[in-house]
């Protein structure tokens, strides 16, 4: 069993940037499929980024692509979202997500596909 910490969450201004942390304990993220998702007052909890098992692929909701980016320091064992040019819509609770997964599995886009989620950090953009 995985546990897993988010951190680094705050209030920032639009245009700001700001980076999530999520760290893993008890086994090591190279064993996972890894994901961020949000979830804004009132709505769903959505995709937002994932990283392959072997870490050779990285997706994005339309919503965010250019903007964030996922990776992993696995000495750390630790996956960070870099969230840039941010805006009052990405206002949400990030979680992250660890789900078993096969080497060769691609990424990871559903809620359903994990196993293990943080108990997120709260990312506020201003106007």
């Amino acid at each position: 069993q995985v546990q897993l910490v988010e951190s680094g969450g705050g209030s920032v201004q639009a245009g700001g940037s700001l980076r999530v942390s999520c760290a893993a304990s008890g086994r090591m993220i190279s064993s996972y499929a890894m994901g961020w998702f949000r979830q804004a007052s009132g709505k769903e909890r959505e995709f937002v980024a994932a990283i392959t098992r072997s870490g050779d692929n990285t997706g994005y909701a339309d919503s965010v692509k250019g903007r964030f980016t996922m990776f992993r320091d696995s000495a750390k064992n630790t996956v960070y979202l870099q969230m840039n040019s941010l805006k009052p819509e990405d206002t949400a609770v990030y979680y992250c997500a660890a789900g078993f997964a096969p080497v060769s599995a691609p990424f990871y886009t559903g809620s359903s596909q994990y196993d293990y989620w943080g108990q997120g950090t709260q990312v506020i953009v201003s106007s």
